[in-house]
């Protein structure tokens, strides 16, 4: 399968967007955009000649604003994705476990991986998974707000993500330390939250992160349950 495959990164929230297009049909979707970096996805997307069909989230963020309003005037006919629990009234096609989207010949499937929030969703394509806030490169999504559960991410990803091939790579939401990519096999073994971690052990640490909220939070959340109006 032909399948064009782009990383992009923001700077500023340390978010990766993913663009996959099929290279017979043109059509292609974009996970995780950001509102400041529509032009960027823009350029590159007819650059490539591509159509984009779809605007995956993967949660409703609260680090950042997405950048699906923006992308909309760019893409009419593109649809926002976002899982049915995720509390975005606005989106176009709400999805669940199970789901599929298509372009062209690529089958892009949604797992639900809550935890980090109620609606967090993670996309498998082929050997890829793009797991967003559920399964960082050796560390996770925080629970602390947005419904957040400590329980039900570690079900999500010991029982959902970690049940994927060891081979499947993974591409998460975002990265703080420069790392692009990892695998499901590396992080079961090198996950200090996950690897030989019982889930009273993992409720322990994720009670005990103490971090700062994000700098945006107050913007994003309400921003992006409006699909990143402003």
């Amino acid at each position: 399968k032909f399948m064009i495959f782009r990383q992009l990164f923001d700077y500023e929230t340390y978010t990766y967007t993913y663009l996959i297009g099929d290279e017979k049909t043109k059509e292609a979707v974009l996970i995780d955009s950001v509102y400041e970096q529509a032009e960027r996805d823009y350029k590159l997307v007819t650059e490539l000649g591509l159509d984009v069909k779809y605007l995956l989230e993967t949660h409703v963020h609260a680090d950042h604003i997405t950048g699906v309003s923006r992308l909309k005037e760019f893409f009419p006919e593109a649809k926002s994705v976002v899982s049915r629990f995720g509390g975005a009234d606005c989106t176009d096609k709400p999805v669940d476990e199970g789901d599929e989207i298509r372009i062209g010949e690529i089958s892009i499937k949604v797992l639900s991986t809550p935890g980090h929030t109620n609606g967090c969703v993670s996309y498998s394509v082929g050997s890829m998974v793009f797991s967003g806030d559920a399964l960082f490169i050796r560390g996770s999504g925080r629970t602390d707000f947005q419904q957040g559960s400590s329980e039900k991410l570690y079900d999500s990803v010991i029982n959902k993500l970690f049940k994927l091939p060891d081979e499947t790579i993974v591409y998460p939401g975002h990265d703080y330390k420069g790392m692009h990519y990892s695998t499901i096999g590396e992080e079961k073994k090198f996950n200090p939250r996950f690897a030989g971690k019982s889930k009273e052990e993992f409720i322990e640490i994720m009670n005990n992160l103490k971090l700062p909220n994000p700098k945006k939070i107050h913007e994003a959340v309400p921003a992006n349950l409006q699909c990143g109006k402003v």
